[in-house]
């Protein structure tokens, strides 16, 4: 029955996308065609991107450079061309009914490429050069170069974030930014905050990099949008969105110093766009081996063992010229063993962290925007739930594994209105509702000890961001109400303390609760 249901449920959502396709529909016969060139060389360029503004219209120019757009709205319209590092640039063409026009785009090379589009900073699409706060992006082009299989390999390439390994066993890793540790800074995929706190232990390395497209580093505090985690900073995973009909496969094999250990990875995405530019969907997967890699040659890694296999899809549908529905899903399965004899169970090693992931997460979301762009909504829902087996221990202890199961779902809307003129600038007024609910159940068998935690935040923020070309003025607000218990640490009223084993659970509860604790270590 429930193949049946889900067979159901796969061919309403074909239906519901691809209907479109098959459907006709007065057209308006208005096209644009034409090329795209670098300004220096005369050459053309291939992939860049040719929208119009304000709408969800758009396309990219093909291998040779040239691109086509059909059945555009009649009248006057802004056509925009940019790629990654070059300038912008903006043409006006009035359009009539059955006419085609050729525009055609001269860009220019820019290599501080301060007008790439960033969310980050205000939470709507912006310049890096228009943007509040200083948002800093890696691209592809960082990750490929790098060699980078996952985040965290990526990140260490950023400046004023550093990514590093508190764990040689576990392979625990954090990101501090501006010196502060990891459970200050906001991860988010897609602008929503589903990176739990029991994510955050291993989660740098789980994200892989074919399913991203840039990563918006944002240093200093940004609380009043993105909550209470947002202290040090935020880190924000844009995943790849589909823009052309692509394919492509590839492995990379790094040996990890002058030893036997490699790290493996093979890699394979696809792309599909169809012909309106309508619809589309991207696919992703990636597997990765990694030998333990142990330095000093005393019989202990310093670099875990690793096996891990993901795979995604991002696709969407535009249901009008203003508006679209976007649908994001990944999963991820990894094994992760450090310590010594990691031919033997774990119980058989005088040291050994071993654990055992399956994470599955996704979100849905809905963009609408008025015709002349002053209005634009924003409407989400996400989720990631993550179940892991684990041993923690040492000297042969049978009585060290445990499971985990962690559920986070995040939902919200966003308004943003802008003003030609409020009172002496133009200026973009944002609101916005969130509500994220965590659930976490962690069990050390062995031990009897069992951790049941739920947290519930609700929050609503405000902001107004003045700007013209030369000035910027942002003022904003959160406010956030949370439900949340620390019985699971024994903790039951201010004042109390307890003492908690020095692990990845302990760790991944202060991240969860941390700015109501205060923590020392003790022998």
């Amino acid at each position: 029955m429930k193949k049946l249901i889900l067979l159901a449920v796969m061919c309403l959502v074909y239906h519901t996308l691809f209907a479109d396709e098959t459907t006709p529909k007065p057209q308006s016969d208005a096209h644009l065609y034409g090329h795209v060139i670098d300004s220096e060389t005369g050459e053309h360029l291939p992939y860049v991107t040719v929208t119009i503004p304000g709408t969800t219209i758009g396309t990219a120019t093909d291998a040779s450079g040239h691109y086509f757009l059909k059945n555009l709205p009649t009248g006057t319209i802004t056509v925009e061309a940019r790629m990654m590092g070059y300038d912008p640039v903006r043409h006006e063409v009035s359009l009539r009914k059955g006419q085609s026009l050729e525009l055609n785009f001269e860009i220019t090379e820019n290599g501080i490429t301060m007008d790439d589009v960033v969310v980050s900073a205000s939470r709507s699409e912006t310049t890096r050069r228009k943007a509040p706060a200083l948002v800093n992006v890696l691209d592809r082009k960082i990750f490929d170069n790098t060699n980078s299989a996952c985040l965290a390999q990526g990140l260490s390439f950023q400046p004023g974030v550093r990514v590093e390994d508190d764990c040689q066993n576990c392979g625990f890793m954090q990101v501090r930014i501006n010196g502060l540790d990891g459970h200050y800074s906001q991860i988010l995929v897609d602008s929503h905050p589903v990176f739990s706190a029991l994510s955050g232990v291993y989660g740098l390395e789980q994200i892989p990099a074919s399913m991203i497209d840039r990563v918006e580093v944002m240093r200093g505090g940004g609380s009043a949008l993105f909550g209470s985690s947002a202290i040090g900073g935020t880190i924000n995973i844009i995943t790849k969105d589909p823009d052309r009909n692509s394919a492509e496969v590839g492995h990379t094999i790094t040996a990890i110093g002058n030893s036997s250990s490699y790290d493996n990875v093979t890699s394979a995405n696809a792309s599909l766009v169809t012909d309106s530019r309508k619809a589309g969907l991207y696919v992703y997967g990636q597997n990765r081996h990694r030998s333990g890699y142990d330095h000093d040659g005393d019989g202990f890694t310093e670099i875990p063992q690793l096996q891990s296999q993901s795979l995604g899809l991002r696709s969407f549908f535009k249901t009008s010229a203003y508006s679209r529905i976007t649908l994001q899903y990944n999963t991820v399965m990894e094994y992760r063993r450090g310590g010594d004899r990691l031919d033997l169970p774990p119980h058989e090693a005088m040291i050994a962290e071993q654990t055992d992931h399956n994470i599955n997460g996704g979100s849905l979301s809905f963009d609408l925007s008025s015709a002349d762009f002053s209005n634009r909504v924003n409407v989400y829902a996400s989720f990631q739930h993550i179940a892991r087996k684990s041993y923690y221990g040492s000297k042969q202890d049978p009585d060290a594994y445990g499971r985990t199961h962690d559920l986070t779902v995040a939902t919200g809307a966003q308004y943003i209105h802008s003003f030609d003129r409020l009172w002496f600038l133009p200026a973009d007024l944002t609101l916005g509702v969130e509500y994220n609910y965590n659930d976490l159940d962690d069990e050390s068998i062995g031990y009897d000890y069992r951790t049941k935690q739920k947290v519930h935040i609700i929050g609503a923020y405000l902001q107004n961001e003045w700007k013209n070309e030369h000035w910027s003025l942002l003022i904003g607000g959160r406010l956030d109400k949370h439900i949340a218990t620390a019985h699971s640490m024994g903790l039951r009223k201010i004042g109390d303390s307890t003492i908690q084993p020095d692990n990845a659970q302990t760790k991944g509860k202060i991240a969860k609760i941390g700015y109501l604790l205060q923590v020392t270590e003790v022998e």
